[in-house]
């Protein structure tokens, strides 16, 4: 076994790797750049080598640097994580030739099955089902829009060399054909320095199903049974399950069985995932390999029990699998949700800065646990205070839940998002919440189109209604109380003057535009000793009882005998008497004032925030890559404006409606700020 491995990666999948290494005795050596000098995985390593500046094509994309840091450290393996040179067919070779086990597949595999164009066309020669398409690098747009028409819209235009949603597209017509093909490529020769395109047909209303697979250096492989990984946006993962709410077990049988056959033709050794488009008949095509173990490995690990890092280290180190087909276990369900940094509020923009606050919910599980695992678990690479850089993916954790049912998961994930506190950034945690609520995602009734079917015109807050909104208004009342009892003892107070607590209270929610509710209610039976008080409001009884503090965030409680989980913020800037309310996604701001104050709040004028509507603000902060547009130009409503490079993804920025261009504020190459001006109209 080894006694030093060196993760060519960084982030969660960097602490992920180390965990287990940890766990096994093995000395771990991290990497990093400019950018991560103070991120988690370089703090949690035995060692650390820095290898360049902040892009990843000058550090994390650079073999010649991550080979001379192994062998500085005498580090006798490489673990590549996901992503970066994980699927690199010629770092996987350099490895072996430098004398350096790498700790996934073998260089001849990932040739074969990294490349999706050759891993199509050998799934065919081994019987594997697979979707009609075009499966040779394709030159042009031009001859992209002739291949579409040939096979029939709607068709996917893939980056041979892509993965996570980049270099990836839909296209219904003629246009979209020929633009999405230009943006696959640009996109796959910015992440992978690979801009090959092929085209295939798109199935409508698939299912995206998966087989984990695992094999060793001894001719044995076994599947660990499907993940679920159709809610995307985007193509980009957002929630993934296991076992599927969908295929039966004969269904699951055929397609396990199918990816053991394609990873034993290419002798295949270490973790893998065969990817698998799943008809609404249970009829199932080859999508792709991913030569590399994935972001959702978790929910795997807790239905089955093995930890999957310690298997690819055993399995690069020689040993044979300690298990059979028959002997891998399906325990229960697990469901993933990637919390990533962006807001989805604003169409999902990428938000970068410094964590204020970074607290996830309480663990009772952990990577490569297998005694504790109907709990919750939380993978991460960044803690309390650092930086989310604008230089990588948008994930900053993945909340893991497992229960003995799916219906168990899902109320553990919706009470842990509860209590998954982050601030400084925007994340997607609303959004989480709002697809778990889901009626269709709460009975299994969804495909890969569900984000864009049911959140058709972006992400709103009404998208996520409270099923009590008077209880958010309680909990305000409750807290309210709390602070008046506290400032009721503060010594000092003048003779005749001290402060009153009374019963009767008005809440004022906060609406848009000034359109504000004012909710009477009653606070009474107030117990300081057991932080417990009822409130009645619109004649709805509340009796709370919370040990947390009153400085807390996240506030643990009962409130009528069922136990709640929420976070409660106490003022801004602009409105200290504010309280924020959040809890299963819905956000409240609330005043509780008393009825005398909310009469008089009534009178105050709402006053509008300036008019910006003629200027062109940059949503997120990025890389300005173009723009497409000159001063004095007259441009149409929905015409690109600009491009801002955020998170290895291209953001283009349209025209809202029709105008003038008049002064152009910012020139490409320029690194933008949110809100900064990048041109103005006349």
């Amino acid at each position: 076994m080894f006694t030093k491995i060196l993760i060519a990666n960084r982030g969660e999948i960097a602490c992920r790797v180390i965990a287990t290494a940890r766990k096994m005795g093995i000395k771990t050596v991290a990497v990093y750049s400019d950018a991560d000098k103070d991120a988690r995985h370089v703090k949690l390593a035995d060692e650390a080598v820095h290898i360049g500046a902040a892009p990843s094509r000058e550090s994390y994309l650079v073999a010649d640097r991550i080979i001379a840091a192994a062998k500085s450290t005498g580090a006798q393996a490489i673990h590549p994580g996901y992503g970066f040179l994980s699927e690199n067919e010629a770092f996987a070779k350099r490895c072996e030739d430098e004398g350096i086990a790498f700790i996934g597949p073998k260089a001849h595999s990932i040739a074969a099955m990294g490349d999706k164009i050759a891993s199509k066309k050998l799934a065919n020669e081994a019987q594997v089902n697979t979707i009609p398409g075009y499966n040779d690098a394709i030159a042009g747009p031009e001859q992209a829009v002739e291949i579409a028409k040939g096979i029939g819209y709607p068709v996917m235009i893939k980056a041979s060399a892509g993965g996570g949603g980049k270099g990836l597209r839909v296209a219904f017509n003629d246009k979209e054909a020929f633009e999405g093909f230009a943006s696959c490529q640009n996109e796959a020769r910015n992440s992978f320095g690979d801009d090959r395109i092929f085209i295939e047909k798109f199935v409508q209303e698939p299912r995206h199903i998966e087989i984990q697979i695992l094999g060793d250096s001894h001719g044995n492989v076994v599947y660990l049974n499907e993940r679920e990984c159709s809610i995307q946006r985007r193509h980009q993962k957002v929630i993934e399950e296991a076992p599927s709410p969908f295929i039966s077990d004969e269904t699951r049988k055929a397609m396990g069985e199918q990816a053991v056959q394609l990873a034993k033709a290419v002798k295949y050794q270490s973790a893998g995932t065969v990817e698998f488009v799943v008809g609404k008949d249970q009829d199932f095509y080859f999508l792709e390999m991913n030569t590399r173990l994935q972001v959702e490995h978790p929910v795997t690990e807790c239905i089955t029990g093995l930890d999957l890092v310690e298997q690819m280290i055993r399995v690069a180190a020689g040993e044979k699998l300690a298990f059979g087909q028959a002997d891998v276990k399906r325990d229960g369900w697990a469901i993933e949700c990637r919390i990533n940094a962006e807001d989805p509020f604003r169409n999902f923009l990428p938000s970068t800065g410094r964590l204020v606050r970074f607290q996830p919910p309480e663990q009772t599980m952990w990577q490569g646990d297998t005694e504790h695992l109907q709990g919750v678990r939380v993978d991460t690479g960044v803690y309390d205070g650092g930086e989310i850089p604008m230089f990588y993916d948008s994930m900053i954790a993945k909340l893991i839940v497992h229960g003995k049912d799916r219906n168990e998961a899902i109320a553990k994930a919706r009470e842990a998002l509860n209590g998954f506190a982050i601030r400084g950034i925007s994340s997607n945690i609303p959004f989480q919440a709002a697809l778990l609520a889901h009626p269709k995602f709460v009975t299994g009734e969804f495909n890969t189109g569900f984000i864009a079917e049911h959140y058709a015109h972006g992400f709103h807050a009404e998208d996520v209604p409270h099923a009590d909104p008077d209880f958010l208004v309680a909990l305000a009342m409750f807290r309210n109380r709390r602070y008046r009892a506290r400032a009721s003892t503060i010594t000092g107070q003048m003779q005749g003057h001290q402060l009153q607590v009374g019963q009767q209270y008005t809440a004022v929610v906060l609406g848009a535009e000034g359109n504000n509710q004012y909710v009477s209610g009653e606070v009474t039976d107030f117990d300081a000793e057991a932080r417990a008080c009822k409130v009645v409001i619109n004649g709805k009884t509340y009796e709370f009882r919370s040990n947390a503090d009153i400085r807390d965030l996240v506030v643990r409680g009962v409130c009528n005998g069922k136990d709640f989980t929420c976070q409660i913020e106490r003022g801004t800037a602009k409105n200290p008497l504010l309280l924020r309310i959040i809890h299963n996604g819905t956000q409240a701001d609330v005043m509780v004032l008393s009825p005398k104050g909310a009469e008089m709040h009534k009178l105050m004028p709402y006053k509008a925030p300036p008019d910006l509507s003629k200027f062109l603000l940059s949503p997120m902060p990025g890389l300005l890559v173009d723009v497409a547009v000159q001063p004095g130009q007259k441009v149409q409503a929905g015409e690109k404006l600009a491009v801002i490079e955020a998170m290895k993804m291209e953001n283009i920025l349209f025209a809202a409606q029709d105008g003038i261009v008049g002064k152009i504020s910012a020139t490409k190459g320029d690194s933008l700020a949110v809100d900064d001006i990048i041109l103005e109209f006349e």
